[in-house]
């Protein structure tokens, strides 16, 4: 009796489907649209919201960084590992418009733009994408979880 009473709880713990956990930013395709080449910096933070970092230029540029992250883990007990990362790159220029928008993620294990679908070339923020991409297990914007 007892193990018909157990029987359904120890079959929802080994449920096969898993679960996706996902953190940060999740990309909005309405809200991207929203932010077309030429915006304002305004604009940008009205559509988008905050983003998870931002980088400042000498020359007055900006770039903000909206990073997400998806984790999957078979089982509750398990520890979740990452099956995706992207992110999303705003490129402002010198009188804060939108210069250009990359979304970068993984391709072949190579940071890949799935906007202008190119690799771009070395330099230093190849690097820092490929810390933030690559390195998923090492950095976690999102803290630990």
């Amino acid at each position: 009796m007892a193990g018909l009473v157990a029987a359904p709880f120890v079959l929802t713990a080994c449920n096969s489907t898993g679960e996706v956990l996902s953190h940060g930013y999740q990309m909005n395709e309405q809200a991207l649209e929203l932010v077309p080449t030429g915006s304002s910096r305004e604009q940008v933070l009205l559509s988008l919201g905050t983003p998870s970092t931002t980088n400042s230029q000498v020359n007055g540029s900006e770039t903000f960084y909206y990073i997400s992250q998806k984790k999957a883990r078979r089982f509750a007990f398990q520890k979740p590992t990452v099956i995706d990362q992207r992110v999303l790159a705003i490129y402002l220029n010198e009188s804060s418009t939108v210069e250009r928008i990359a979304d970068y993620g993984l391709k072949d294990g190579k940071v890949f733009d799935f906007v202008s679908r190119v690799t771009p070339t070395g330099g230093k923020e190849v690097s820092f994408l490929s810390q933030l991409l690559k390195g998923g297990q090492a950095f976690n914007p999102f803290g630990s979880r």
